[in-house]
C-alpha cells in the first residue's frame, strides 16, 4: 500500500474548495430579500420567527467543541474520532499534513460539509452546548452565524455593502443596517480603502481585500466564532500580515479556528494547537486522525507525541 500523494490531496481539496465557494455563492443569491438597504425584514418574515429558539446557551464554554466526530463522503472516510475543546476568545490552529482533514473538520462546525453530496458527520459536534447536528437546528442558520474564510476569496457577487450587510439581513436585522457595515468594515480594517466604493462589485476588489471583506461579512453578525481555512496562503506577505495582526485584533472577543500549513503562522497567532495527521484505517485507505491537542507552546516545545515532534521540526510532512 502506498500513501496518497501531497499533490494529489491538495487537488482534492482544492476541488472540494471550488465547489463548496460556488454551493455557498448559490446558496447566499437563493436567500429572500428581506428589507431595503436601510432596513430589516418585516416581522412576519419567516427569517425573523424565533430566531433564537435552537441558539439558547450565550454564555456556554467551551464556545465549540469535537467530542468522537467522524466524517465520510461516500464510502471514503475523512476524518475519524476526533476530539478536543475550542477554548473562548482563543485561537486554535489545525495543522498537519494534506489529507489528515484539517479543512474537513472546521467545516464540521458550520455544516459547510452539508454541501458536499455523500457526506456524513457522526459524533457530537457543539457549539454554545447545542449540539449543531440536531433536528432542529437550520443549516442555512448556523453557516449565517459562524462564517468560514476560505483560502481562496469568496465575496458574493454582490456590492461590497451587499455582502457585508447579507448575514444581519438573512437573521432579520432590525436596525441600521449602515452601522453594522460601517462597523464591520472598520473591525476587518477595510473600511478607509472603500468607503467611497460600498456600491460597486466586491468582485473588483484585489485578493487581499477581497479577504478582509469576507472576514468583514463574518464579523457583521458580531459572532463569537470565525473559522479559517488557510486564509493567508494564496496572499503576499503584506495582506498576510494584515490577516495575522487582524486576527490578534480580533480575539478575546471573537474565537478562531485557523487550518494552516504555515507553521510559523500557527506559532505567530495560535494560542492552542490541534495537530493531525493521516493514518490507514481498517480498510487500508488513509483517514485524517488527531495526534495531540494543547496549548501552542506546548505543542511546539514540548510535544508528547513523537510523530508531532518529527513534523513541527519538520523531519516530515
Amino acid at each position: 500500500m502506498t500513501d496518497t500523494p501531497a499533490a494529489s490531496a491538495a487537488d482534492e481539496t482544492a476541488r472540494r474548495d471550488e465547489s463548496l465557494v460556488a454551493a455557498a455563492a448559490n446558496e447566499s443569491m437563493r436567500q429572500p430579500e428581506v428589507g431595503p438597504v436601510e432596513g430589516a425584514a418585516p416581522l412576519g418574515h419567516p427569517c425573523v420567527a424565533e430566531p433564537e429558539h435552537w441558539w439558547p446557551n450565550p454564555g456556554e464554554d467551551p464556545v465549540a467543541s469535537f467530542s468522537g466526530v467522524s466524517v465520510s463522503f461516500g464510502a471514503v472516510p475523512a476524518v475519524r474520532d476526533v476530539s478536543f475543546p475550542i477554548p473562548r476568545g482563543s485561537t486554535v490552529a489545525l495543522i498537519g499534513p494534506s489529507g489528515s482533514g484539517k479543512s474537513t473538520l472546521i467545516r464540521c462546525l458550520n455544516r459547510m460539509n452539508d454541501l458536499v453530496p455523500g457526506s456524513r458527520v457522526e459524533g457530537d459536534v457543539r457549539y454554545r452546548g447545542v449540539d449543531l447536528y440536531g433536528p432542529d437546528v437550520d443549516p442555512i442558520e448556523v453557516r449565517a452565524r459562524i462564517g468560514l474564510v476560505f483560502q481562496r476569496p469568496n465575496p458574493f457577487p454582490k456590492t461590497i455593502f451587499d455582502n457585508v450587510a447579507f448575514g444581519p439581513r438573512v437573521l432579520g436585522f432590525h436596525g441600521d443596517i449602515h452601522d453594522i457595515v460601517e462597523r464591520a468594515l472598520r473591525r476587518a480594517a477595510l473600511w478607509d480603502e472603500v468607503k467611497d466604493r460600498l456600491d460597486k462589485s466586491a468582485l473588483a476588489l484585489s485578493g487581499g481585500q477581497q479577504q478582509r471583506l469576507v472576514i468583514a461579512r463574518a464579523l457583521a453578525i458580531e459572532p463569537d466564532m470565525i473559522l479559517m481555512d488557510e486564509p493567508a496562503s494564496a496572499l503576499d506577505p503584506i495582506s498576510t500580515s494584515r490577516i495575522e495582526d487582524l486576527m490578534k485584533e480580533l480575539t478575546p472577543d471573537v474565537t478562531i479556528v485557523i487550518v494552516t500549513h504555515n507553521l510559523q503562522q500557527a506559532r505567530r497567532v495560535a494560542h492552542f494547537t490541534a495537530f493531525l495527521t493521516s493514518e490507514p484505517g481498517g480498510d487500508g485507505a488513509l483517514v485524517g486522525r488527531l495526534v495531540e491537542f494543547g496549548t501552542t507552546d506546548q505543542i511546539f516545545a514540548r510535544p508528547a507525541d513523537e510523530r508531532t515532534e518529527a513534523y513541527v521540526s519538520g523531519r516530515f510532512g
